[in-house]
């Protein structure tokens, strides 16, 4: 198994890496130092050894974690919770109120996620563990998680991605963990000095209205700090709020293109690609970048959002 030591970010929040799909860099969880210690999403089930042993380095015990907050209920954000929990005998999981009852029974999330990656399923999100009802804990737009004298989580109901989504903002580094309702940072090309940031549009419950919503709630709060659920973070807020505003218009234009051509979600995610691929081009990303595998796949998954949103 790779071993990746905790990334840290400022003095309280580190990030480990759930290497998800098999992919470094793709989905992480982050660790906030405060007395009731507070990760930010489990990942999905294969990734919570991961998790633990990034715990671990960071010379922390499972008995120590107090709260797992997930964004969304997503398997690639929510699925590992369960599995998790079993370990952390102190633990509550944090969801959004609509997200609540797929984490207590998670069998229509097991379905939509087996209609999206068919027979990869069981290799990229077995097993997902019900999680009792009484340790979930559900919040919603303006809720509270204290989690320290000095610190008090703030949740904001931030749907676009899904409507189960929350972003919780954090006061101390005026920083604001969003899942995936503004969009996806590719780490890969940051050392390349090259700042990306995409939508994601995924099946079933996206929304472009509200999505762009919560990007101009986002600018609106002058942040220093924005950290994705894929991956990492930002320094540079405005920066990315407003460019994943421009691609998610760009991307919905092509959707209805090639909606009102006839074809198809594979056909959209062709025409991303290229687009995503000609923008770096510009900045002399070579096409055999690393990054294309997760941004191939994200076209994909984005593709089928919007043509489902579209046929609505």
């Amino acid at each position: 198994m790779e071993i990746k030591h905790p990334v840290q970010l400022n003095d309280r929040i580190h990030l480990i890496d759930g290497f998800d799909l098999g992919l470094a860099e793709r989905t992480g969880t982050y660790v906030i130092n405060e007395e009731h210690l507070t990760l930010v999403e489990s990942g999905p089930s294969p990734s919570v050894q991961h998790v633990k042993k990034g715990l671990e380095a960071l010379g922390f015990s499972l008995d120590q974690v107090k709260y797992i907050i997930v964004t969304h209920v997503h398997l690639d954000h929510a699925g590992g919770a369960g599995l998790l929990l079993q370990d952390c005998p102190n633990a509550t999981v944090v969801v959004h109120k609509k997200g609540a009852r797929h984490l207590a029974d998670p069998t229509r999330l097991i379905a939509g996620a087996k209609m999206v990656y068919g027979e990869k399923f069981s290799n990229l999100f077995e097993p997902i563990v019900p999680i009792p009802e009484d340790r979930l804990l559900a919040k919603d737009e303006g809720d509270l998680l204290k989690i320290s004298p000095t610190c008090t989580l703030q949740f904001l109901d931030t749907p676009g991605h899904a409507k189960h989504h929350f972003s919780i903002y954090d006061p101390i580094s005026n920083g604001i963990f969003t899942g995936d309702t503004v969009g996806i940072r590719y780490d890969q090309l940051v050392r390349d000095g090259i700042d990306l940031f995409l939508p994601s549009t995924s099946p079933n419950q996206f929304d472009p209205q509200a999505m762009q919503q919560a990007i101009d709630r986002l600018l609106a709060m002058n942040l220093t700090s924005i950290y994705y659920g894929h991956y990492g973070m930002t320094k540079n807020p405005n920066n990315a709020l407003k460019q994943v505003a421009e691609w998610l218009k760009i991307f919905m234009d092509e959707a209805q293109a090639v909606v009102d051509e006839k074809k198809g979600a594979d056909e959209l995610a062709d025409r991303l690609f290229d687009l995503v691929r000609n923008h770096l081009r510009e900045m002399d990303v070579k096409d055999n970048h690393e990054v294309y595998e997760i941004i191939k796949l994200d076209m994909q998954v984005s593709a089928f959002g919007m043509i489902d949103y579209l046929s609505k």
